[in-house]
């Protein structure tokens, strides 16, 4: 199984495209919110046959996005949210804590604009970056792929443009 995992993509959608291009076919897209009305248009951009699964970001104001969701990936528990409810400009301490409340082994999110891949407490946490307006050092677009084996086991790549 291979995932794209993105956030923070403010409709500037070039790099998006560019990515799918280069990555596809995908058997899920996880977009962690921001898309700022660009959900609409991403579902036609990708195989048919991908799984799709957005939040809401901050800044997606009109859109009738989840404000999170729990998704299942090959028998592991994935929280995805943006990430601005649970402080995660701070550090991603709060958003493990939910992550492990509901039960969830992997956390994903947004919002920081900068890529992020740790296990904390026993949670896999993830942030692909952004690929319209990156804020790490260096200032690359980036974003995530997870490829999943038959065993379920999870291999993490951050990737940049």
């Amino acid at each position: 199984m291979k995932i794209l995992v993105v956030s923070d993509t403010h409709r500037k959608d070039d790099n998006l495209k560019l990515v799918l291009s280069e990555e596809c076919p995908l058997d899920m897209l996880i977009h962690l919110g921001d898309a700022e009305g660009s959900e609409h248009f991403i579902p036609d951009w990708v195989n048919p046959e991908c799984r799709m699964e957005m939040v809401l970001g901050n800044n997606d104001f009109f859109s009738r996005l989840d404000r999170e969701r729990e998704i299942d990936i090959a028998g592991h528990k994935a929280f995805i949210t943006h990430g601005h409810y649970y402080g995660v400009s701070m550090g991603p301490e709060g958003l493990v804590d939910e992550a492990k409340s509901r039960g969830c082994d992997i956390a994903m999110y947004g919002h920081t604009h900068r890529p992020f891949l740790d296990v904390i407490d026993g949670v896999t946490v993830l942030n692909p970056g952004s690929l319209s307006y990156p804020r790490q050092e260096g200032r690359r677009p980036s974003y995530m792929i997870i490829h999943v084996d038959a065993d379920g086991k999870m291999d993490y790549q951050q990737k940049y443009l």
